[in-house]
């Protein structure tokens, strides 16, 4: 267990949502804002940006490597360059953004992505940090993130397990354990076939990490899937509307999705319970619905059981069917109507 501003996060709470703003403000500082307010009517838990310029994660080279080419990639037809330039949170907006969270009930943390960005972020005090996938193997990043002594939530997209090993030590080496590993599959959207949740519960025994899930598929049903592994942390991007386009809008839940994201993990959580066998407290009234025998037509003391006067019916209060077999041939030693449950007090 573990906590992250005012939330406590772990397998005895409801699972924590963090809603992905990213890019999908769309440069307008307006529509951010009003994306924090709905992600706080849907009922997540935290709000999450990312920090960078487009010359702090890249190079402004347009060529080559630093063009996307590949016919698989949503964004193919950009540059590095121009794709981060769209995409980047301007610095001067996280303080409204975030006052505005903390307004509604809101946590509100970012992704670093390089130095600076964790010197600025501090100034803000932010409650938590956020390292993406594309950077759990930048070892120094990391470890400047660890000694501000605040949670850090790793993504593990891409990542072999020597290189979350590496990841994980370096947050350790800084005397940060405060660490939660996030499932993720480094493609935009993600299918639910390349997501490959049975890592969950191993990763937990693997690091004795709390483990989430960062989620790139379309809908819900990834994210219930992970609750039912034991992910405590469920992180989505989410838009005002796909329809209104954007960088990342393509994968990115509209607010009623986000809505149904909320309630449902928590559904989910809720019904994992404990191990239990035997009636629930719930179910004791039901016991009474149960099939038992009873007798079938009226009957004189002295008269035999058959397959035709004993019953095998609902409710269950006379002797369990169990014993149909045994009391066939018994005689009963008094009268009793139809609809009389069997007892062995019945039979003599």
């Amino acid at each position: 267990m573990m906590q992250i501003g005012n939330k406590e996060i772990g397998r005895h709470t409801k699972p924590f949502i963090i809603a992905e703003m990213s890019g999908n403000h769309n440069q307008s500082l307006e529509r951010a804002l009003h994306l924090v307010e709905l992600a706080a009517e849907a009922g997540a838990d935290a709000l999450k940006l990312q920090t960078y310029t487009p010359d702090t994660i890249t190079l402004d080279v347009h060529t080559d490597e630093f063009f996307i080419s590949s016919d698989t990639n949503l964004w193919k037809g950009q540059s590095l360059y121009n794709l981060y330039k769209e995409a980047y949170t301007p610095w001067e907006w996280h303080e409204a953004i975030f006052n505005r969270a903390k307004e509604l009930g809101l946590l509100a943390f970012s992704s670093p992505f390089d130095e600076t960005a964790v010197d600025f972020l501090e100034e803000l005090d932010v409650p938590a940090y956020k390292i993406a996938s594309f950077e759990n193997v930048d070892i120094p990043l990391i470890k400047k993130v660890a000694r501000t002594g605040k949670p850090i939530i790793i993504s593990t997209g891409m990542a072999s397990v020597a290189e979350l090993d590496e990841a994980v030590r370096a947050a350790r080496s800084e005397g940060n354990n405060q660490i939660i590993l996030l499932k993720c599959t480094s493609t935009y959207p993600a299918t639910p076939a390349n997501s490959n949740l049975a890592t969950i519960p191993h990763m937990r025994d693997l690091f004795g990490t709390e483990i989430g899930l960062s989620d790139h598929t379309m809908g819900v049903g990834v994210s219930i899937a992970a609750v039912t592994l034991g992910a405590t942390v469920i992180e989505k991007h989410f838009t005002t509307s796909r329809a209104e386009g954007g960088v990342d809008s393509a994968f990115s839940m509209e607010p009623h999705e986000l809505k149904m994201l909320v309630e449902e993990t928590e559904r989910a959580w809720q019904s994992l319970g404990h191990i239990q066998y035997g009636p629930t407290e719930a179910e004791k009234p039901s016991l009474e619905h149960r099939r038992s025998l009873y007798i079938g037509e009226d009957m004189n003391a002295g008269e035999v059981l058959t397959s035709e006067n004993l019953r095998n019916v609902r409710p269950g209060l006379g002797l369990s069917t169990k014993y149909y077999d045994l009391v066939l041939g018994k005689t009963i030693k008094q009268d009793a109507k139809k609809g009389t449950p069997l007892s062995w007090e019945l039979l003599m």
